[in-house]
């Protein structure tokens, strides 16, 4: 096993939501100040050996987050759905390694905040070989 694949991996998801997502913002880091209006999170990150007898190979377990502070959770689940349908199944080319699949596991919506902001954790699976 090899983390090696784990920047082309990030990479190529945050390229992907950039062209699938004019005007939403995309980050690796929480905005200063927590950030405004409705933008996407790229989270925490577990990766797991995948390695068989083909090679090298890891499973990296993704949590995507939708942040918005729009009234209700419309505006938020409507960027989930945008994110979701841009990564399912998606055949991204990585600078490093090979993407095999990319699936969604789950996702969470919940109120931050004291109910001034909503947050829809979209968890995806990618396994990937060195």
């Amino acid at each position: 096993m090899s983390y090696g694949v784990a920047a082309a991996l990030q990479g190529a998801i945050y390229q992907r939501l950039v062209a699938q997502l004019p005007g939403v913002a995309i980050h690796d880091a929480l905005p200063a100040g927590g950030g405004t209006g409705s933008f996407v999170l790229l989270g925490p990150e577990e990766a797991l050996d995948a390695s068989d007898g083909s090679g090298g190979g890891a499973e990296h377990r993704l949590v995507i987050s939708v942040i918005s502070d729009a009234e209700g959770f419309l505006q938020a689940k409507a960027i989930a759905v945008q994110v979701s349908d841009a990564l399912v199944n998606a055949g991204l080319t990585l600078s490093r390694g090979r993407l095999v699949y990319l699936r969604f596991l789950r996702a969470q919506a919940r109120r931050l905040e004291a109910g001034s902001a909503r947050r829809i954790d979209l968890r995806f699976v990618a396994r990937v070989e060195a």
